[in-house]
C-alpha cells in the first residue's frame, strides 16, 4: 500500500510536479514586501507623472516639478546608503553624509515652496503633488532598504 504522502494513481517511473520552496535567508524582506515595496514606487511615481503631464502648466513649471522628483528621490536613496553604510561601520565622509541630508531637505524644501507658491494650482492638486511625491520617496528608501537586506542576507551564506 503506499504511503500517506504517495499518491496511488502514480508509479514510480511518471514525473511528479514538485513545488520547491525558496527559503528566506535570516534578515531577508518576504516577497510580499519587495512587491509592495516596488508596487509603491510605481504607483508614486507614475501618479506624479501622469499628473504633471496632464496638468495645465507652463513647460518649465512641469520641469520645476519634474526635477524635484529626480533630485529628491536621488537624495532619498543616498541619504539611505550614506545611514546604512555608517550602522553597518562601512567609512562615510561626513561631507558626503551632510550633503545627502541637505539634498533630501532642499528637495522636500523647493517642493513645499513650489507648491505653497503655486498660484495656478488648485489646492486638490497641490495635496495630490504633495502626497505622490512624498509616497515615491518613502518607497525609494525602502526598495534600497529591500535591495541591501537581500543583498547582505545572501552574502551571510
Amino acid at each position: 500500500m503506499a504511503d500517506s504522502n504517495e499518491s496511488p494513481f502514480l508509479t514510480k517511473d511518471e514525473p511528479r510536479d514538485v513545488k520547491i520552496k525558496v527559503e528566506r535567508k535570516e534578515g531577508e524582506p518576504t516577497a510580499a514586501f519587495k512587491g509592495a515595496s516596488w508596487a509603491a514606487l510605481l504607483v508614486g511615481v507614475s501618479a506624479y507623472l501622469i499628473g504633471l503631464f496632464n496638468a495645465m502648466m507652463e513647460l518649465n513649471e512641469k520641469g520645476y516639478y519634474f526635477a524635484i522628483l529626480v533630485f529628491g528621490l536621488y537624495a532619498a536613496v543616498s541619504l539611505q546608503k550614506a545611514v546604512r553604510d555608517k550602522e553597518e561601520g562601512i567609512p562615510v565622509t561626513g561631507i558626503y553624509y551632510g550633503i545627502s541630508w541637505l539634498a533630501l531637505i532642499v528637495a522636500v524644501s523647493l517642493m513645499a515652496i513650489g507648491l505653497y507658491n503655486a498660484g495656478s494650482i488648485i489646492l486638490s492638486e497641490k495635496g495630490f503633488y504633495g502626497i505622490s511625491f512624498v509616497l515615491s520617496i518613502f518607497a525609494a528608501i525602502t526598495v534600497q532598504k529591500n535591495i541591501r537586506d537581500t543583498q547582505v542576507a545572501r552574502e551571510r551564506e
